[in-house]
């Protein structure tokens, strides 16, 4: 066995496992998965590791319970720290019903730190942990068994690292009293709704730059049936029907199984088989839509004509101000809130509420109605308020 760490092939090591972490004021916690084949992603690995213990827990075993671990994982006394949550709770939501919690991602704080929009945890391993990750099992097929000592290093390096890197942030937080702007940014990833995709909103995922509401209603309908046949089949959306196709056949709908064989993207021999006629069903409903239930194509605010300029000194002073604060731009403000604020004082933007605004949004304003300027100092750019640096 790789030395440094526990691998866990059955449900007694795992509940002395649990029993031992439960009393950690933390654990970190990574997946790992594979959904090339699925719908549903394939939980192959959990690593998890508290202040003093690492483990590789393997659900693929033939004697193992994930219970004690699904426990462990919503137990409010155990803080688990995550990078990048958003696919792992994903996986533990459909284990268990429930999101993992109190939770703490390293990507969020490290954002809120300033290290950078989405920074990845190999940068944080070697920015904060000085430690370089070996990457060469990145692409394993973590279904395949047994694994090698060489993958299972590479897996318990993503959580044993990344205690450093979470108790570093935590204490950055708190030195700079940002805890609250991490708060605000993890509801998201609280939120069981950021996880479940209903069938009838799956067309919002699909671009398209239409405001044809009867091409949307088709389009919501193969949409919504291409979703749920693949979850009752556990295969990919894709391998089901290629977006292209959904999109075509909003555009030109058949009203035949003949009409469909003729249908671009739609494979050969797809119309004839035992899934074409439900997609011509999903199809006539879309026609058949009653125009009160039309879809509403998605709104896009249009600047109004002139702000272009106005909105390139509003990214100036955006990155300046992100910059003075040690946060990442991408949570303060995008291009489209800056063009809002551009447009309307009270544009309702996060920029414009809570700390966003102290950090940036207020400056925004000012400099929107001449109150303060920009202005170049060698290679600095400096902010000048009624004639005095601000």
């Amino acid at each position: 066995m790789p030395k440094g760490f526990i691998h866990i092939t059955d449900s007694a090591a795992l509940t002395a496992l649990v029993d031992r972490l439960k009393t950690a004021d933390y654990v970190t916690v990574d997946t790992e998965f594979l959904r090339d084949n699925s719908y549903w992603p394939k939980l192959c690995l959990v690593q998890v590791a508290g202040p003093d213990v690492a483990a590789i827990i393997d659900p693929l075993a033939p004697l193992i319970d994930l219970q004690p671990l699904l426990d462990l994982m919503v137990d409010p006394k155990v803080l688990k720290v995550f990078h990048a949550a958003r696919q792992d709770i994903e996986i533990f939501l459909r284990l268990s019903g429930r999101i993992p919690e109190p939770l703490f991602d390293t990507q969020v704080a490290a954002m809120v730190c300033g290290y950078g929009d989405s920074v990845s945890y190999e940068t944080l391993v070697a920015k904060i942990a000085r430690a370089a990750l070996d990457k060469s099992s990145r692409f394993t097929d973590w279904t395949r068994r047994p694994l090698t000592e060489r993958q299972l290093q590479y897996a318990i390096g993503d959580v044993t690292h990344l205690r450093k890197v979470y108790e570093t942030l935590w204490a950055e937080l708190e030195r700079s009293d940002r805890t609250e702007w991490l708060n605000d940014e993890m509801a998201v990833l609280m939120d069981p709704a950021t996880y479940i995709v209903e069938p009838e909103q799956a067309w919002q995922r699909i671009k398209t730059r239409t405001t044809n509401r009867r091409f949307l209603a088709v389009l919501r309908e193969v949409t919504a049936w291409r979703e749920l046949e693949a979850r009752a089949r556990d295969l990919p959306r894709g391998r089901m029907l290629k977006d292209d196709a959904l999109l075509e056949l909003a555009a030109h709908p058949p009203a035949s199984i003949e009409e469909m064989k003729q249908s671009r993207g739609v494979p050969k021999g797809f119309a004839d088989g035992k899934l074409g006629p439900s997609l011509l069903e999903a199809v006539l409903r879309g026609l058949n839509c009653p125009d009160s239930d039309l879809p509403e194509p998605e709104k896009t605010v249009e600047p109004p004509r002139g702000v272009g300029p106005l909105v390139e000194l509003l990214k100036v002073m955006l990155k300046l101000q992100c910059e003075d604060h040690g946060v990442a731009q991408k949570l303060v403000a995008n291009t489209a809130d800056l063009e809002q604020i551009a447009g309307d004082d009270a544009a309702d933007v996060p920029a414009l509420r809570g700390w966003r605004r102290e950090v940036f949004g207020e400056q925004a304003l000012a400099l929107k109605h001449g109150k303060l300027a920009l202005a170049a100092e060698g290679r600095r750019i400096r902010l000048i308020r009624l004639g005095k640096e601000a």
